[in-house]
């Protein structure tokens, strides 16, 4: 039973439910390939059938962890910082964000948009979804946009989203994975005649890594 003074601690962003962290090889869009920690903070609501971290979406049963003892542990392993979820932006990322800046850390974040954007970011993936669409603060500031095609319906969801984004940003289309194999030769097909559009995959799966 989290008490009063924990829940307050949590709403101001001084400790977040923390699910996991792990130090591996970013696996997604513009910086796959690259080595980074990642802070998978517990809590969503937005409900996509096909999430593959189901166990994220409730906080309660992930723990209140002090924000000093998540930066310690991630600037030991690196200076590039993943925030993902769940929804991170459920909660306050201003703490979380201003201490990791403060070691020296580039910080990303992966989000879909679906609360307000708080704290300090080096690099926005804008991974949007239908059943709970993003603030339209959130489209000028991404640097990535990431749309997850389960169906053919969604490349249409997909144009929409990219209209709402900056012309400098980075349009990704990325098979859902268990229905990769069905989607992906139209994936191929429609970024060749739309060439804007790059293809995105989830490397660390093929890797067998976190």
């Amino acid at each position: 039973m989290i008490t009063e003074e924990t829940k307050a601690l949590v709403d101001d962003g001084i400790m977040l439910p923390l699910m996991e962290e792990f130090y591996t090889i970013q696996g997604e869009g513009f910086h796959k390939g690259t080595a980074a920690y990642f802070i998978r903070i517990g809590g969503c609501d937005v409900g996509c059938h096909w999430c593959d971290v189901k166990e994220s979406w409730d906080p309660a049963i992930h723990p209140p962890t002090h924000i000093g003892e998540i930066v310690e542990k991630a600037v030991a392993n690196s200076k590039t910082i993943v925030i993902t979820g769940g929804e991170p932006l459920t909660w306050d990322m201003t703490r979380l964000t201003g201490a990791l800046k403060a070691k020296g850390c580039d910080v990303h974040i992966e989000t879909s948009g679906a609360y307000k954007l708080t704290g300090e970011w080096d690099w926005i993936c804008l991974s949007p979804k239908k059943i709970k669409l993003p603030t339209e603060e959130i489209y000028p500031l991404a640097h990535e946009l990431k749309v997850i095609i389960f169906n053919k319906h969604d490349f249409k969801f997909a144009e929409e989203q990219a209209a709402k984004v900056s012309e400098n940003c980075i349009l990704y289309l990325q098979p859902e994975w268990s229905n990769r194999e069905k989607m992906m030769p139209l994936i191929v097909d429609f970024v060749m005649k739309n060439p804007k559009w790059k293809v995105s995959l989830q490397t660390h799966k093929y890797l067998n890594i976190p």
